[in-house]
């Protein structure tokens, strides 16, 4: 891995924590020293476990992340930060959709074991991790146990999700998928279990507007999530409006 990358991570990372810190009124040299080491670790952690083109991709997710997560934040009276920043650090490692091998599940754990992270914390910080997919939302019928720290967490990640960014992420991870662009023969699949949706189908980019990213505006936590969702997801849905023009040779 090019340790140039590795560095650029770790500087974007460090200078939104010290953005959050600021806005919070609490940068003290301990909390900045103690939240440096973690984050080198953490960011070697998410080069070990990837390709160079998942890493560097999960770098430049985090840096939007954190830039949804901190105007979230602003209007949270009670919360963890620890919990918050760990958790979004490390939401990605093992997820289904980059990592072929199981035992990547056990890369969380074995980090905050070695961080020393007491035991109710790191409970928090796995409950986050491991419930704020669209894949465990698609099982669950309400918000059972949402707590702040899970909201803000989720709520920052779905904005990357949509909008301008979400747009072109979506066809960046279809293009590296080798999914068709789209076909009109090929229709999106609206209710949806988890089993389903994680299964490995022929399915188009466009599609998955339809399947998820549309869905995201309706299913946001928090108050200042919802508001920042309905801009983007009223820009996502004036492009698919237009692309279909396009495709249908009407524009």
């Amino acid at each position: 891995m090019d340790q140039n990358k590795t560095c650029e991570g770790k500087e974007k990372l460090f200078a939104l924590r010290c953005d959050v810190e600021r806005e919070r009124g609490d940068l003290t040299n301990w909390r900045v020293a103690n939240w440096i080491f973690q984050i080198c670790r953490g960011i070697s952690i998410i080069y070990s476990s990837l390709s160079i083109p998942c890493a560097q991709y999960r770098v430049v997710h985090l840096h939007s992340f954190f830039q949804n997560l901190i105007p979230l934040l602003e209007i949270i009276t009670t919360f963890v930060p620890s919990q918050v920043e760990l958790a979004a650090l490390l939401h990605d490692i093992g997820d289904y959709k980059y990592s072929k091998d199981p035992s990547e599940e056990r890369l969380v754990e074995n980090f905050l074991e070695e961080e020393n992270i007491d035991e109710a914390m790191k409970t928090k910080i796995l409950r986050i991790i491991k419930g704020m997919g669209f894949k465990e939302e698609l099982q669950r019928h309400e918000s059972v146990g949402i707590f702040p720290e899970f909201g803000v967490v989720q709520d920052a990640d779905r904005l990357d999700a949509i909008g301008a960014i979400g747009i072109a992420r979506c066809f960046t991870f279809g293009g590296r998928r080798n999914r068709v662009l789209h076909d009109p023969a090929i229709l999106p699949r609206l209710e949806l279990s988890k089993e389903q949706y994680m299964k490995n189908m022929e399915q188009t980019t466009v599609n998955h507007f339809h399947e998820k990213l549309l869905k995201l505006k309706d299913l946001m936590k928090t108050e200042g999530g919802k508001r920042r969702a309905e801009k983007r997801h009223k820009f996502m849905a004036e492009y698919l409006e237009e692309f279909y023009k396009e495709w249908n040779g009407e524009a």
